[in-house]
């Protein structure tokens, strides 16, 4: 085993790992959360990402350790492949930090930040059910194509693993 192989199979580990839990949001979470009313479900969702705002150790190490190692990847790929050599590698870590990353950080943290900043308690009702709905189609809608695309991008870092 190659410090190339070892650098695919932790980006396999940490991306499986961050496709764990935005495909958990996907089937439990967010549909869990979808069964309660406005003002519960905006508040649940408020402290659920609350945990993660406040830089969750273990939550951290995960996201960022995908980030690091599909990095890693890339420049090892490059380095022990050459440029042509490792284009499938480049491409597949370019659609993980776009398509996962990305999305995450142009579409997910602004929702979240904005539902954050709601006060159910002097929120009247209307507009509690007009935010969550807002929130709530985009942010499922943002997560599926997410989840979807971190799936793609850990069989094709395992198929390059077998194929290698």
């Amino acid at each position: 085993m190659n410090f190339l192989d070892i650098t695919l199979y932790l980006s396999v580990l940490f991306c499986a790992l961050a496709t764990g839990f935005i495909l958990t949001y996907a089937i439990v979470v967010m549909p869990g959360l979808s069964k309660l009313e406005d003002k519960e479900f905006i508040k649940a969702f408020q402290v659920t990402d609350g945990i993660i705002q406040n830089n969750q150790p273990i939550f951290i190490l995960i996201w960022v350790g995908s980030i690091i190692s599909v990095l890693c990847t890339i420049i090892v790929s490059i380095l022990s492949l050459g440029l042509l050599e490792s284009w499938l590698i480049i491409f597949t870590s370019f659609i993980y930090l776009l398509g996962v990353q990305g999305i995450t950080i142009s579409i997910h943290l602004p929702l979240n930040k904005h539902i954050q900043n709601i006060d159910i308690d002097i929120t009247d009702s209307q507009t509690l059910s007009d935010e969550r709905k807002n929130f709530e189609t985009k942010w499922n809608f943002f997560n599926n194509i997410r989840t979807g695309i971190a799936l793609f991008v850990i069989f094709i870092f395992l198929l390059i693993l077998t194929l290698r």
